[in-house]
C-alpha cells in the first residue's frame, strides 16, 4: 500500500492564495474618460452662468491691474478670464444646462470685457499723454462692438455673418501679446501694447467692412430667388 502523501501546510495554501496574479484592469480611454468628466460635471451644482460671471469677475481685476500698469498681470486675468468666456459655451452644450437666458447673458458678458479691459487701456494711455494709442484704444473699443452688431443683425436677417479677420479669439491673442509684453511688464524691454491697439483697431475696422460686403451681397443674390418665388412687398393694413 503506497504511503499517504501529506497535504501542505495551511500556511503554504495562504501564501499560494494571496501571490495569485489578478486581473489587469483595461486602461481608459479618452473617450470614456471625457464622458467620465462630462457625468461629474453634469451632477455638480456648476451652471454655465457662474462660469460666465466668474470670467467677469477676472476681466474686472484684469482692467484694475492695468489701471495701476500692472500689465502682466493684467494679461494674465485677461488670458484667464477670456478662457472662462469659451469654456461656458461649451460647458453649456456638454452638460444640457444651457438655457436662453444663459446664452443671451454670455454674449452680453464677452461685449461688456472687452469693453471693460480696453477701457482701462485707454486711461493708461491717456495718463500717459499718448493721445494717438487713446484714439485708437477708442476705435478699436468702438469697431470690436461692430463686429459683434453686425453678425447679430445678419442673423437676425436670417444670414450667416462670420467672415472676417477679426473675430474675437484674434482680438484676445493680440490684446495678450500687447499686455504681456507692454512696457514695464517684466518681460523683456518691449513695449507692443501700442502697437497691438493700432493692429485691433485697424483689423476691426476691415472686419466689419467684410461682414457688412457680405450681408450686402447675401441678400443681392436672394432677391432674384425671391422675385423668382412670387413674392412681393406685403400689402400695407
Amino acid at each position: 500500500m503506497a504511503p499517504r502523501q501529506r497535504a501542505a501546510p495551511r500556511r503554504l495554501r495562504r501564501r499560494a492564495y494571496r501571490v495569485r496574479p489578478r486581473r489587469a484592469r483595461a486602461p481608459i480611454g479618452a473617450g470614456e474618460r471625457r464622458e467620465l468628466v462630462r457625468n461629474r460635471l453634469i451632477e455638480s451644482r456648476l451652471t454655465p452662468n457662474a462660469i460666465s460671471l466668474t470670467g467677469l469677475a477676472l476681466n474686472l481685476l484684469a482692467a484694475a491691474l492695468v489701471w495701476e500698469e500692472l500689465m502682466f498681470l493684467g494679461g494674465i486675468a485677461f488670458i484667464v478670464g477670456s478662457i472662462m468666456d469659451t469654456l461656458d459655451g461649451r460647458y453649456s452644450r456638454m452638460s444640457g444646462k444651457g438655457t436662453p437666458f444663459g446664452a443671451f447673458l454670455d454674449s452680453t458678458l464677452d461685449r461688456m470685457e472687452e469693453g471693460i479691459v480696453l477701457t482701462a487701456v485707454a486711461a493708461y494711455f491717456a495718463a500717459r499723454g499718448d493721445e494717438l494709442a487713446t484714439a485708437a484704444t477708442v476705435a478699436a473699443v468702438l469697431f470690436s462692438l461692430m463686429v459683434s452688431y453686425t453678425r447679430a443683425r445678419a442673423e437676425a436677417l436670417g444670414l450667416s455673418c462670420k467672415v472676417g479677420i477679426a473675430t474675437r479669439p484674434v482680438r484676445v491673442v493680440l490684446l495678450s501679446i500687447g499686455l504681456i509684453f507692454a512696457k514695464g511688464a517684466g518681460i523683456g524691454d518691449f513695449e507692443l501694447l501700442a502697437p497691438a491697439i493700432y493692429v485691433i483697431a485697424a483689423l476691426t475696422i476691415i472686419t466689419v467692412i467684410q461682414r457688412v460686403w457680405h450681408v450686402r451681397n447675401e441678400l443681392l443674390a436672394s432677391e432674384p430667388a425671391a422675385a423668382k418665388g412670387g413674392g412681393g412687398e406685403p400689402e400695407e393694413l
